[in-house]
């Protein structure tokens, strides 16, 4: 009998949970799927680039930042000329000063034609343009779409890796194969941040599917 009861009570504690469980409020439902929503956000992939000028001077950094849909750009950099520049993600992870032609092309796995403005564009590291202050600063975001810091086809992280470049003119979103943006005079390697989560072969740094403008405040 005494063991009949025991039973009993078990059994009335779980159905008890299960009808919370199942009976949860819906209020309570959706705070929980924002709460995992941010933890699996507080774990993207993040990497970043040390970006310099043709002497070898830091001007700053741009932060990358793995989304659902591509990869987020935050760009801050000081001592650049007054005006337009293009920004682009170039091929190769190599920043050689002066010209910083060891980046080499435009970041382009899918093979498409460079500029917005092409019927067969654009290049994934196709960039919107981005506007330096008369004090030299640069702080701008930028949305790369269809590319990705993991592993893949259109990985940053391929095997010769993926730089950032600013060029001394703006890009006109339609001249093959640069837009006619001019000289490269900031490039910086992209790098994996310490304990970033990921996979993949990182950039081979040198010694010495479309983008999307979302901030520029010169």
């Amino acid at each position: 009998m005494e063991a009949t009861m025991r039973y009993l009570s078990l059994w009335a504690a779980s159905a008890s949970v299960t009808a919370v469980v199942v009976g949860m409020n819906p209020v309570l439902a959706r705070s929980g799927a924002r709460a995992a929503a941010r933890a699996v956000q507080s774990e993207a992939m993040t990497a970043a680039a040390d970006v310099q000028d043709a002497e070898g001077k830091s001007l700053g950094t741009a932060e990358l930042t793995e989304t659902p849909h591509g990869v987020l750009l935050t760009v801050k950099l000081s001592g650049l000329p007054a005006g337009q520049h293009a920004l682009h993600l170039h091929e190769v992870g190599q920043c050689a000063a002066p010209d910083f032609k060891s980046a080499g092309g435009h970041y382009n796995p899918g093979s498409a034609s460079h500029g917005y403005k092409n019927p067969k564009g654009a290049h994934e590291g196709d960039l919107p343009n981005v506007h330096v202050g008369a004090d030299g600063a640069l702080n701008a975001d930028a949305f790369a779409e269809g590319v990705t810091l993991n592993a893949g086809a259109t990985s940053l992280f391929d095997e010769d890796g993926t730089a950032v470049v600013v060029h001394a003119g703006p890009d006109d979103y339609a001249t093959d194969p640069a837009g006619d943006a001019g000289d490269r005079i900031a490039c910086g390697v992209v790098e994996k941040k310490e304990g970033a989560r990921g996979q993949g072969p990182g950039p081979r740094a040198a010694s010495g599917n479309r983008g999307q403008f979302l901030r520029d405040q010169g």
